[in-house]
């Protein structure tokens, strides 16, 4: 007898997903990582980051150590403005925790799957 495949919940109708990208210092990138985790953000990547910005742009933009990150995930776009808050909240608050973030929408995806995980959707498939 063959092994049951699994179902696919139908009709879920598809949020649309952000790609947020934030620059921050590379020391903060743990407290910063799990700040976008609480937005139910279920993928992260954070990797060093270097750029050509003149010297003026970068202290203004509270990047002036030479240490930098960029951490780059995926949102659902209903998360995005609290989460862009709450960034800007931190990146002007928090001692050292200076950086930029900003948002990019997905246009397109195949597959539930893909969509399920990068949305962090349990309904994508059911037991």
């Amino acid at each position: 007898m063959a092994a049951a495949k699994p179902r696919f919940a139908k009709n879920i109708a598809p949020e649309k997903l952000e790609l947020l990208i934030a620059i921050v210092h590379s020391d903060k990138v743990r407290f910063y990582n799990k700040l976008i985790q609480s937005s139910e953000a279920n993928i992260y990547l954070a990797m060093p980051a270097s750029g050509t910005s003149e010297r003026a742009i970068m202290n203004y933009l509270g990047l002036n150590q030479p240490n930098r990150a960029a951490i780059i995930s995926v949102v659902r776009e209903e998360k995005e403005k609290d989460l862009l808050e709450l960034l800007d909240y931190n990146f002007t608050n928090l001692k050292g925790g200076g950086g930029i973030a900003v948002t990019v929408p997905l246009s397109s995806l195949i597959g539930t799957l893909v969509y399920g995980f990068l949305s962090n959707d349990k309904r994508t498939i059911q037991p």
